[in-house]
């Protein structure tokens, strides 16, 4: 693709799946060291996964005014590259030294996940110095391909890494990748957009790119969709790997392989969701990807039988919800893009993120109450199908029947 021959691009995109071949290792290898060396349980997992969410419930406004202000966008994403790495490093320092405690593996998931809410900010930003707008769809259908090979192969290599060196030793492999990204960053030469002056303090600013989302008739109905399906999304994540381990006997290193397997889905996703939105048109692309990833997760809770059963069940599910997912996640993106003013790109990307992430915490906590109120296997039911309920607030909206790279919105 002529766009990997962008010198500027092309070490964003590396850089980018660097960092997000990591992530899967810590997907699957923190919530195992919760599992397997501190036996935690369902309130416990749900506590985990919120504290790693809860930063961007706190801090997504605020940070996407500060982002503005201090400019350098591509320093703070490297910064946050830096500090993740430290943090996530500090977990298996604490293992071999026989001091793992549920507080460290809290206090290291919210801080990596302050740091994630600085870079994921500054990412907008950085996406539009090196990216064309025609080339919208195509950048970030590299780059979500990207983030689907990341989730054949990191849960694969995660779960190895668990059952062969210890989940807590897995995580190094994540901090490295941070370091790895921080690199390719600092080699980026392309001038990031100036800044433009915008008038008011910090809260009459986060407060213009609020607005902004709930007066657009096509951002504020995706966002209503998407934060809906993130909240039950993250209730059946929360308990999901437990379920697996615990209660369908799958082992680490046989459940990173089938989901690694599984997530062929997502790179055909990635494949084809550039090539469908430009068929049936942008909007109809991200409803069909509305329905069909939480839509794959219903047949999870079902999963019984010879174990080869089993395992051919969570390869089904994970294979189309990665499929669902891409289609859904690439043509939103673009459409956000292309939608949003570049002197409100960050406080809007902060306001959008405080609801559609800071949902997500909420959505973990749910999930392990619930969990532990009505037992796993109903809870990942439940949630599976109120996922579903997301795509209801498209059916009335704009976004259904659009079909083109919509114009930047007037503020």
């Amino acid at each position: 693709m002529t766009l990997l021959r962008e010198r500027d691009f092309r070490n964003f995109w590396l850089g980018q799946t660097i960092s997000l071949f990591g992530d899967q290792i810590t997907l699957i290898a923190l919530p195992l060291a919760a599992v397997l060396v501190l036996d935690a349980s369902a309130a416990e997992m749900g506590y985990l996964g919120a504290a790693a969410l809860v930063p961007h419930l706190l801090f997504s406004l605020p940070a996407g005014v500060w982002v503005e202000r201090v400019g350098r966008r591509r320093l703070v994403m490297i910064a946050a590259d830096v500090g993740r790495a430290l943090f996530l490093a500090s977990i298996p320092v604490a293992y071999w030294l026989d001091s793992l405690t549920f507080a460290q593996l809290y206090a290291v998931a919210f801080l990596t996940g302050c740091f994630a809410v600085a870079f994921d900010i500054s990412h907008s930003t950085l996406f539009v110095a090196v990216t064309k707008r025609e080339d919208y769809v195509d950048a970030n259908s590299l780059l979500h391909g990207s983030r689907a090979f990341s989730f054949v192969a990191g849960p694969s290599v995660g779960g190895i890494l668990v059952q062969l060196l210890s989940a807590p030793a897995a995580l190094l492999a994540d901090a490295a990748s941070f370091v790895a990204s921080a690199i390719t960053l600092v080699r980026i030469r392309s001038p990031e957009p100036p800044l433009e002056k915008s008038e008011g303090g910090m809260r009459a600013q986060m407060a213009e790119g609020a607005r902004f989302l709930a007066n657009s008739r096509v951002l504020r109905p995706m966002l209503a969709s998407v934060a809906t399906l993130n909240f039950f999304n993250f209730a059946f994540a929360a308990l999901f790997i437990l379920y697996a381990t615990r209660e369908l006997g799958v082992k680490a290193g046989t459940l990173g392989i089938v989901l690694g397997a599984g997530a062929v889905g997502g790179l055909l996703g990635a494949a084809v969701a550039g090539p469908l939105g430009r068929r049936i048109g942008l909007g109809p692309a991200f409803f069909v990807g509305m329905v069909l990833f939480p839509a794959a997760f219903l047949v999870i809770p079902f999963a019984a039988g010879p174990h080869w059963l089993v395992l051919a069940t969570l390869f089904f599910a994970e294979f189309l919800g990665g499929l669902g997912v891409m289609i859904l996640d690439i043509n939103a993106n673009a459409m956000i893009t292309a939608l949003t003013p570049h002197r409100l790109r960050s406080r809007s990307s902060g306001a959008f993120r405080f609801v559609n992430y800071g949902i997500r915490p909420l959505g973990s906590l749910f999930g392990g109450a619930l969990g532990s109120t009505i037992g796993l296997r109903p809870t990942l039911f439940v949630t599976a199908a109120a996922g579903l309920m997301g795509v209801l607030w498209l059916v009335p909206s704009p976004v259904r029947t659009l079909i083109d790279l919509p114009e930047e919105e007037a503020v």
